[in-house]
């Protein structure tokens, strides 16, 4: 349990990936020791000068549930500051990854996840992906910075203000998707990609990267930022508590 960096098994055109997986059964809800370990581990893929291309990829259910909101219930305010502070690094951790960051993404990808593959560089999906913010109702605000780069504007708000979700297909005739394959076929599908965009040159592709991002319209890091003061607001308020309880009786 936990986050791992491995390389692919070995073999022509394989040298120059980084595979990061999450682990954190039953539903990869990650804690907050969860998210900083992420963040780490991306980071660190990125400044190795042999790791040209980082895949991010997930056991279990689902790719990504968000936050361990039991966690948030438990520990109060300390929790959600750190959820807060640990949910930001991961993200940047993605979007500031000296090379491309590549998301194979299965089952749901919901809260963070969506922070997650909102900020990665390509998205590979398996056909069961589904995509979403649930955040009202788990008492909750955040990360429509990134859901924002997967579809359209009023789209973005119609799955943010119902807590819907988007299926891989429809993010893929959106354009965000780069590919949806079976589920069986997700990581080689990823990493197959992962292997073309690694035969480049390594440091052309560092410059890449950082000349892609210094073009960005949106300053992802102060939208999210600027986000994450409303959440904390309604925890302040008692709201948060008040849904999350909810969200608790009804078994989530």
């Amino acid at each position: 349990m936990g986050v791992s960096t491995s390389a692919p098994e070995k073999g022509p055109g394989k040298d120059g990936i980084a595979l990061v997986t999450v682990d954190f059964p039953p539903v990869n809800a990650l804690p907050v020791e969860g998210w900083f370990a992420l963040a780490d581990a991306v980071r660190s893929a990125g400044r190795d000068p042999g790791i040209r291309c980082v895949v991010v990829a997930a056991e279990g259910r689902g790719f990504n549930a968000g936050v361990d909101i039991k966690e948030i219930q438990r520990d109060g305010h300390g929790a959600l500051i750190g959820a807060n502070h640990a949910c930001a690094e991961a993200f940047a951790a993605v979007y500031d990854c000296e090379v491309p960051v590549v998301a194979a993404v299965h089952g749901f990808c919901l809260g963070g996840g969506v922070g997650l593959v909102g900020n990665a560089d390509v998205i590979v999906a398996s056909e069961d992906a589904t995509f979403g913010l649930p955040e009202l109702d788990r008492g909750a605000l955040g990360a429509a910075t990134h859901l924002a780069r997967l579809v359209p504007q009023h789209l973005m708000r119609a799955l943010y203000y119902t807590s819907r979700t988007a299926t891989a297909a429809e993010l893929h005739a959106h354009g965000s998707v780069w590919r949806v394959v079976p589920r069986d076929r997700l990581r080689d599908a990823a990493l197959e990609l992962a292997r073309e965009i690694a035969a480049k040159d390594g440091q052309l592709l560092r410059l890449a990267k950082a000349a892609i991002n210094g073009i960005d319209p949106v300053d992802v890091r102060r939208s999210y930022r600027f986000e994450q003061g409303f959440t904390f607001e309604a925890g302040l308020s008692g709201v948060a508590d008040r849904v999350r309880d909810t969200f608790g009786r009804d078994g989530g």
